[in-house]
């Protein structure tokens, strides 16, 4: 397929981020990916989009520097214990995962990079369904976002409408694996774990890693990268 249309793809390096992109260059966009190494404490995910960002031959990736440690307020960025064995199955509060307006800092960083690359489209994989408890990640703040971008870009003035796609924000995390695996995404690449050793295996444990596990099982699949604690899940 002949990849012509730019996009902007959010890329972390995670399950979720590495199947939109590979929807993505599926529906013929050529893609612009964007990272960010922001402070936090599994910064091997860098390394994780830097790899697929390669594989999928992006058209360019930029990997920011930004640093949300100095507000701190989440486990991921300060000197805070990452919840482990915690219940997601039921999750209704919000977690001390949760990163302070990180969505909302990464699309707007999105929407710089969208202007400037002529891009209309910006993927990103958040999901309502089987989450952490994110509010960031819920329908009405895309929509919420999507406004606003349409308000305050040139592109959006100019009658260029600007769209926040969310290919899988209705998708269970099984269904996301199950659509990944149908499109060739080779999960081994990707990492989800929030607090993973210093030889880079997942702890098994934390949120990303129960639903990550979780998700493999309902898709009847084997997860390809190595636990510390767990085995091969």
């Amino acid at each position: 397929m002949s990849h012509t249309r730019p996009a902007v793809v959010l890329l972390s390096g995670g399950l979720d981020s590495t199947t939109v992109l590979a929807i993505a260059r599926r529906d013929g966009y050529e893609v612009n990916a964007l990272s960010f190494s922001y402070g936090q404490r599994h910064d091997r995910e860098i390394d994780a989009a830097r790899r697929i960002a390669s594989s999928y031959g992006v058209a360019r990736h930029e990997a920011v520097t930004i640093d949300l440690r100095v507000f701190g307020g989440s486990a991921l960025t300060s000197d805070i214990a990452v919840p482990k064995g915690r219940d997601v199955s039921d999750a209704t509060d919000v977690p001390i995962t949760y990163v302070p307006a990180r969505n909302t800092i990464f699309l707007s960083y999105a929407l710089a990079f969208a202007e400037v690359t002529h891009a209309r489209d910006i993927f990103i994989g958040v999901n309502a369904v089987d989450y952490s408890g994110y509010p960031d990640c819920r329908p009405e703040y895309i929509h919420a976002f999507e406004r606003m971008a349409n308000l305050a870009t040139r592109a959006g003035a100019e009658g260029n409408t600007i769209t926040i796609r969310t290919p899988l924000i209705h998708l269970t995390k099984a269904q996301i694996i199950a659509l990944g695996m149908s499109l060739g995404v080779d999960y081994s690449m990707t990492t989800s774990c929030y607090d993973p050793s210093a030889t880079g295996e997942a702890c098994g444990q934390c949120d990303a890693c129960q639903l990550r596990l979780a998700g493999f099982s309902a898709a009847g699949a084997t997860d390809p990268i190595a636990y510390a604690r767990v085995g091969r899940a």
